[in-house]
């Protein structure tokens, strides 16, 4: 049988990697689907949401190099794009295919048209339409190298006519480039980057995802000039080690006092690899220095002194040799010093169990902490699963997890545990999920129960949406209509052949999750938390604490207050003085 254009794209998908692609199939995308069963090599995983093949290709490609993703006409393409948007942000390489409808009927409001290009162009770093069959080659070849080389979402428009053509060959469309440059500072700037660092006397590395090949290189530099690490919440996982003699703790919103003023204290603060947004945590007037892969990000969160492009491996193995070390580790000592007093202080909190029905979550996160493999990896939903996981989540050094945490959306854990799950990478997959983002996908249960992924889902059922709720209090508003009737999470996952399990009782939590992670297949756990439990939502100002903090007085008194105080300290470096 001749190659048609779907065999062409199997052949280019393999090449660049891809073991996996998550997807509905039906109507122009049939043709693919077709190719790929003949083809035998690639694994179709059978969503029952566009949205979850996003997220599990994104998730995939982060924990891999490359994902792909693809939806059919119209609705299909639609789906794909929350998804595609976190994925994007990430900086993950997706693959996207839209296929669409016969390029005959483009322009006429045809059943299911959408106009990929239009659709697609903020939630990717580009849209590629292949209307005939000569040009599907280049297509390809362009979406899969701007996917790896941009970092990002690159899509393939694909008509259904198209993909069931005799493919023709040209020249330029039948290989991928995946090229592995030496990317780093001129020697100039190497060299006024080191003199920068050699003349200052408190150094703080504040560290992002960036530096996720780079931890190494990165603590031999803070070894030289004793500088204390801390980390935003995409880069806690490569740093948060109890054996680590530099890490400090997180900065931001959901942070450590300890993180937030190793970045305001020190007298050059130097940002590796990070793209943290909140600019309110980072000083104004101290020396700062910041090394990106992506330039144009140099300078738009925090008033920067010094700018470079680079890789953060390659330039911190490059500034190593030019760095002078020093001797006083007195800073080091004060940040470490603090870093040890806010851990004594969540693990204080941690070890109150709560009441029946009313479970207190940072106990469940530090059981699920302790009773998890050193080489799991845990997705987590946004909203107060992200706090817990930041907070009592050990990264152990060979750990690894992961959020939607810039594009903030919810129900992510799920479907970014599927695409780890699918890898069959022999590691432990860990969903913590919230109520509110396991009911907004809670269909895509059945993917788990269709291939049986041994994923161990932890449903923080605190019948509310809780951080949106909180926020609500701060900013004064009535927190209307974000309480939830939910239904009983543990039977709907028995229905789907996964093992369910309810946690009401806070005596029986220990011996019920740890039953969770000795059970061989799937298990979902339902652990109802107290909904009353306090941590800092976003987006929030020191007049809003004030106001926030008066309240809580009258709702507790003022005999409790310090407990709620306590309950509600992060990162922000002067919340003693507000409250």
């Amino acid at each position: 049988m001749a190659k048609n254009v779907s065999d062409h794209l199997v052949e280019m998908l393999k090449q660049a990697g891809v073991k996996r692609v998550y997807a509905i199939t039906g109507d122009s995308l049939n043709p693919v689907n077709d190719a790929i069963r003949r083809d035998g090599t690639i694994e179709w995983i059978h969503v029952r949401h566009e949205e979850t093949a996003a997220y599990a290709a994104s998730m995939d490609a982060e924990l891999n190099g490359i994902g792909c993703c693809m939806g059919s006409s119209g609705p299909g393409h639609v789906h794909l794009v929350n998804g595609l948007y976190d994925a994007n942000r990430s900086g993950n390489p997706v693959i996207a295919v839209a296929s669409t409808c016969a390029t005959e009927k483009f322009g006429t409001e045809y059943f299911q048209e959408t106009n990929p290009e239009k659709l697609f162009a903020d939630c990717s770093k580009a849209v590629f339409m292949a209307t005939t069959p000569k040009m599907f080659g280049t297509m390809i070849q362009r979406v899969i190298q701007t996917a790896v080389n941009e970092k990002g979402v690159a899509v393939l428009g694909l008509p259904g006519d198209v993909a069931s053509a005799d493919y023709e060959d040209v020249l330029s469309g039948s290989k991928s480039f995946n090229t592995h440059p030496v990317y780093r500072p001129s020697e100039a700037e190497l060299s006024e980057l080191a003199q920068v660092i050699n003349s200052g006397k408190n150094i703080t590395f504040y560290c992002g995802h960036g530096c996720k090949h780079a931890v190494n290189e990165i603590e031999a530099l803070a070894e030289k000039v004793h500088a204390p690490i801390a980390y935003s919440f995409r880069g806690k996982i490569f740093f948060d080690r109890t054996d680590s003699p530099y890490s400090v703790g997180m900065n931001g919103l959901l942070g450590n006092k300890s993180g937030y003023d190793a970045c305001n204290d020190a007298d050059v603060l130097v940002l590796w690899g990070t793209d943290f947004p909140y600019s309110e945590f980072l000083p104004n007037k101290k020396t700062i220095i910041q090394i990106d892969e992506k330039p144009e990000r140099i300078g738009r969160r925090a008033h920067v002194d010094y700018g470079y492009a680079g890789d953060i491996r390659d330039t911190a193995a490059a500034l190593l040799p030019k760095i002078e070390s020093k001797s006083d580790a007195s800073f080091l000592k004060k940040m470490k010093d603090l870093y040890r007093k806010d851990e004594k202080h969540f693990t204080e909190f941690s070890n109150k169990k709560g009441k029946v029905g009313k479970i207190e979550p940072e106990y469940i996160a530090t059981l699920i902490d302790h009773y998890s493999s050193d080489n799991a990896v845990y997705t987590v939903d946004t909203g107060m699963t992200a706090v817990w996981a930041a907070r009592f989540i050990r990264a152990k050094g060979t750990r690894y997890l992961t959020g939607s945490f810039n594009h903030g959306s919810m129900a992510n854990a799920l479907p970014m545990a599927i695409g780890a799950a699918a890898t069959k990478s022999g590691r432990q997959i860990v969903a913590m999920c919230g109520d509110g983002g396991l009911s907004m996908l809670l269909g895509d249960l059945a993917v788990i129960m269709q291939y049986q992924y041994p994923v161990k889902i932890f449903v923080f059922n605190n019948s509310s949406l809780g951080m949106v709720k909180l926020e609500m209090e701060v900013q004064g508003y009535v927190d209307w209509q974000t309480d939830m009737v939910n239904p009983p999470f543990e039977k709907i996952a028995e229905l789907m052949n996964i093992k369910g399990l309810e946690l009401k009782d806070p005596e029986q939590a220990e011996s019920v999750i740890q039953q969770a992670f000795e059970h061989q297949g799937p298990v979902l756990v339902n652990i109802y938390t107290n909904p009353d439990t306090l941590a800092m939502p976003p987006h929030i100002t020191f007049e809003q604490m004030k106001g926030f903090a008066t309240s809580l007085i009258k709702k507790v008194g003022l005999g409790k207050f310090d407990d709620v105080k306590n309950s509600i300290k992060t990162g922000m470096g002067h919340i003693d003085e507000v409250l």
